[in-house]
């Protein structure tokens, strides 16, 4: 199976940093779309999307304070707020010639003090077999100890990419890669190197919940102490996605050496 797992970042999708809420881009979400369905056009392999929840989902869980605190309410608002985000990211996709279904994290995660315990891939397995995109997002999630938690679309994919034996990994960011402390990208991180660039790697500017920058090379090292690598790269740009589907050296390649 193998499938390609590409990560769409809120930034690209959301108005993260407007004052209103829960504001899609739908320029760049039909954009995606269609860089995604020409691919697959032409391409037997199959992808697993995950989005970001930028504007969606964001700001309700610093509101309610879901990651110090259990509070039903605000998982409630936080799981309806990025379930809005997921269903015009799949209505895209579907109008695109992309045949895609959800898969919502609160369903088929369970966290432990902030851990991922348990994650149900079966209906993932059964979609990529039938030729369906399944798509999953950044999600609060059942937490044993805690009661709830954010579950960011960055920590999905270390799961995915190890359970399913991704053959590519790519996150699509705001930016070109990850930035030095000139604004120069980065080619090329190893968990070697990682020590002494983590000081001029920042995480979000903006109101988020998840870590920005800074946890999602932290998550993707993950992959790369197990061998597998990844590459962050700049999605807001026309055609950077089709780039990194088709092999190209796109934005930040995170390796084991």
């Amino acid at each position: 199976m193998n499938p390609v797992i590409l990560k769409i970042g809120g930034s690209v999708i959301t108005e993260k940093n407007s004052d209103i809420p829960e504001r899609a881009k739908m320029g760049d979400i039909d954009r995606l779309s269609h860089e995604i369905a020409e691919f697959k056009s032409g391409s037997d392999s199959s992808i697993i999307l995950v989005h970001g929840a930028g504007s969606f989902g964001h700001p309700q869980a610093m509101k309610y304070k879901l990651n110090l605190e259990f509070n039903a309410r605000g998982a409630y608002l936080t799981h309806v707020s990025v379930k809005k985000l997921n269903s015009i990211v799949l209505e895209s996709l579907n109008n695109a010639g992309v045949t895609s279904l959800p898969v919502h994290p609160l369903n088929s995660c369970l966290l432990d003090n902030g851990k991922l315990v348990h994650f149900q891939l079966e209906q993932i397995k059964v979609m990529l077999e039938r030729g369906i995109m399944p798509v999953l997002h950044g999600d609060v999630v059942m937490d044993r100890s805690k009661g709830a938690a954010v579950l960011s679309g960055d920590r999905i994919i270390p799961r995915l990419a190890l359970e399913l034996k991704a053959s590519k990994i790519g996150a699509g960011s705001n930016v070109d890669g990850v930035l030095d402390e000139n604004g120069n990208v980065i080619r090329k991180i190893t968990p070697s190197s990682f020590a002494d660039m983590k000081k001029h790697i920042k995480g979000s500017t903006s109101t988020d919940v998840t870590g920005g920058m800074l946890g999602k090379v932290s998550e993707l090292l993950e992959l790369a102490n197990a061998g597998i690598s990844s590459r962050i790269f700049n999605a807001s740009r026309k055609g950077m996605v089709s780039k990194f589907l088709y092999g190209e050296n796109v934005g930040t390649l995170i390796a084991d050496k």
